[in-house]
């Protein structure tokens, strides 16, 4: 029977199937954060249960780190409570931890592909819907809420109901200055939020394939962003080459085992989706939203839709201080961010620093450029991008989810406009009243020379 890539890793790690229930589903690995495991570690000592196999667990903080001084205190107590009490629960339960300035913390969708964590053919999960990052690397990767976090440390098994399965084809070049999170957000635009609820997604084609790793862990990153389950690119050379040498991968005689079984980890040429949708890779341009969920997005030379009278849409552009039909290019933005979970990679400082190197931040915009974690900030070093940066007037922050989500210090004003390369633009969700246009590195790096929502295109 032919079979999709997803049917393969599901497959391969059913325990039992409850009649006309879910599936028991083995977890290959599970990452924490110190966000949703407080309260799944408090049930495991209610039941006097331990973790069954700690191992497979990794542990970081990573929403409520400042981004600044990660040397000091904490200063917000209730950030505090959280990253100690994660601390605590890791050193009880003996699960490898990755504190705050440990060289290996950072964002834990970053950490685990760059540290060989994260291998094809694995599942995973983590209680983070952006876990679907994860899922670039060829492996069956979505978010659990934190009642299934203490399922999966107690018994390593999750239950599940079993998604259906699309393909999403790609086919193509993308054409200058278009990157992998326009190609996001130009599929969200197409299917909306919603467009893949209840599926699992891989992505296909010619343009998904030539994508570097980087590229493809951000295009998975959003996939929750339809409403999906998970997104997965079948792993190939690049996924090897990317791999290979890293602190976990296989090592010797147990390298050339692994690629000779991840080399069967493709869908078959036959294999039937649920739903296959496609996409040609010219008609995506650089994408910015205009909007309050990541679906309301345009190419960066368009307007703003003038044929939707929902209530929700007035609402939308309500908060947002913008009118149907408004062009977006030239508007003046206060805050640029570059980082998150979505855009924290040594790629995206490397594209941002492509655009900015010889020119000066505008005066009025503050920057915040953020690490995905300790390697990339050593990356970048080595470089030599923070000294391009700081010559046109930028300065690189400690690693940490940062302004993608109000929990930590970095919050954008009430009313104040932030392009961001992060993945959600919700009312609020940089910071009460926060209007967010969530964009490319590479968009972002042009409005923070400019002042003003400009087209990369025309400083590339």
């Amino acid at each position: 029977m032919a079979n999709t890539l997803f049917d393969k890793i599901w497959d391969a790690h059913v325990v039992q199937k409850v009649e006309d229930g879910p599936t028991q589903l083995y977890i290959d690995r599970l990452y924490c954060h110190e966000v949703t495991s407080p309260q799944a570690f408090a049930g495991l000592r209610a039941r006097g249960v331990k973790v069954i196999r700690p191992d497979h667990v990794y542990c970081m903080p990573d929403h409520n780190t400042p981004t600044h001084d990660q040397d000091k205190p904490i200063e917000d107590p209730v950030s505090k409570t959280q990253v100690d009490t994660l601390a605590k629960n890791a050193k009880d339960f003996g699960l490898a931890h990755f504190g705050m300035m440990d060289k290996r913390n950072g964002i834990i969708h970053v950490v685990g592909p760059e540290r060989g964590l994260t291998l094809p053919g694995m599942t995973i999960v983590c209680g983070d819907s952006h876990t679907s990052t994860h899922g670039a690397m060829g492996a069956v990767a979505f978010g659990i809420g934190t009642s299934e976090v203490e399922m999966v440390l107690a018994s390593q098994c999750i239950l599940q109901s079993r998604p259906k399965t699309m393909r999403i084809t790609i086919d193509g070049e993308l054409g200058k200055g278009v990157t992998a999170k326009d190609m996001a957000l130009y599929m969200m635009s197409k299917m909306t939020t919603s467009g893949a609820t209840g599926y699992f997604v891989e992505y296909a084609g010619s343009a998904v394939r030539n994508l570097s790793m980087e590229g493809r862990l951000t295009l998975c990153n959003l996939s929750i962003e339809m409403g999906a389950r998970g997104g997965m690119v079948a792993p190939d050379e690049v996924t090897f080459e990317y791999i290979k040498g890293r602190e976990h991968a296989p090592k010797g005689a147990d390298w050339d085992k692994a690629v000779s079984h991840w080399k069967t980890l493709k869908s078959d040429d036959d294999a039937v989706f649920d739903k296959e949708v496609r996409f040609d890779a010219a008609d995506i341009q650089p994408m910015i939203t205009y909007g309050t969920n990541p679906g309301m997005g345009m190419g960066i030379t368009e307007h703003i839709p003038v044929d939707d009278k929902s209530a929700s849409f007035k609402k939308s552009l309500d908060y947002m201080g913008f009118q149907p039909g408004e062009y977006l290019l030239g508007k003046k933005i206060d805050y640029v961010f570059l980082g998150a979970c979505t855009n924290g990679r040594i790629e995206d400082f490397r594209a941002f620093t492509s655009l900015v190197r010889g020119k000066k931040k505008a005066d009025h915009v503050i920057a915040w450029l953020v690490p995905g974690s300790w390697m990339v900030d050593a990356q970048i070093r080595e470089e030599g991008l923070d000294k391009i940066l700081e010559e046109a007037g930028f300065s690189i922050r400690q690693p940490g989810c940062s302004a993608c989500l109000a929990m930590n210090d970095d919050k954008i004003p009430a009313g104040k406009y932030s392009v961001s390369t992060s993945n959600r633009n919700f009312e609020g969700r940089q910071g009460p009243g926060a209007r967010t246009l969530l964009a490319s590195p590479l968009v972002a790096a042009a409005a923070a020379v400019t002042g003003v929502i400009t087209d990369p295109r025309e400083l590339i």
